[in-house]
């Protein structure tokens, strides 16, 4: 294991909600441990920042790690504190399930994180574990299995935030193709938000936002009613 902890700063840590979407589920990224007792355990994707390094960057080394992605929208959300991440025997279960046995280890302490959420297209990415975990992949978000320590209450606290602000967001959608129907647009929506919005009303408010450029139609046939693909006027 490679995680001296000379190299990191101590007792701070980030935790990425990575949203993904299928064209009609909302999906999130889950790593799996394999402890010493044997027990399932469920995480975020997460990781420590490096002495020589900004927050920022360490979470997009961290994200093009898990996905192999690069450039990719994150947004900082919440800092979490609480004394239910602090749980050293699971930590240590988890660090002797991968055969590392400590008396004493930085891993074990307690750690502040900061949590993150990024959005992406889930057909793009290749998931990779971290060097703790035995597997990652992804997971619908009404099917997460049990994660660990205060990881539920992460995912629950991003996804509010991503619904809050999710008009002003739209320019940084990963979550769709360069050009898209507005369908495929309100999918997203309905994904996000957990409840089927009214197809004219939303067409109307989105073309209302001055945010979308209007291209040729999608034609799949011999339809007369073939739906114009969109593209975001400036995905900056």
């Amino acid at each position: 294991m490679h995680l001296a902890h000379e190299e990191y700063l101590p007792h701070i840590s980030y935790d990425s909600v990575i949203f993904g979407f299928s064209g009609e589920k909302l999906k999130i990224l889950v790593l799996e441990y394999r402890t010493n007792s044997n027990k399932q355990t469920f995480a975020l994707p997460g990781g420590f920042v490096r002495m020589d390094e900004p927050l920022d960057a360490a979470v997009e080394r961290g994200l093009s790690e898990r996905t192999g992605l690069e450039e990719i929208y994150l947004e900082q959300f919440h800092t979490f504190g609480s004394m239910e991440r602090f749980d050293p025997a699971l930590m240590r279960d988890i660090l002797e399930g991968q055969g590392h046995y400590f008396e004493n280890h930085w891993l074990l302490g307690r750690f502040i994180t900061v949590g993150y959420y990024a959005l992406i297209n889930y057909e793009n990415v290749v998931p990779k574990p971290d060097e703790l975990s035995d597997s990652i992949g992804w997971y619908d978000f009404d099917q997460l299995p049990k994660l660990m320590m205060d990881h539920d209450e992460i995912v629950n606290k991003a996804l509010e935030h991503l619904r809050t602000h999710l008009d002003q967001k739209l320019l940084s959608f990963n979550l769709l193709p360069e050009r898209f129907t507005m369908k495929e647009l309100k999918q997203v929506y309905d994904a996000i938000l957990g409840e089927t919005q009214n197809r004219a009303n939303f067409q109307r408010k989105m073309l209302s936002l001055n945010i979308l450029e209007r291209h040729e139609k999608l034609y799949s046939g011999g339809s007369h009613k073939a739906p114009y693909l969109y593209s975001f006027k400036d995905r900056k």
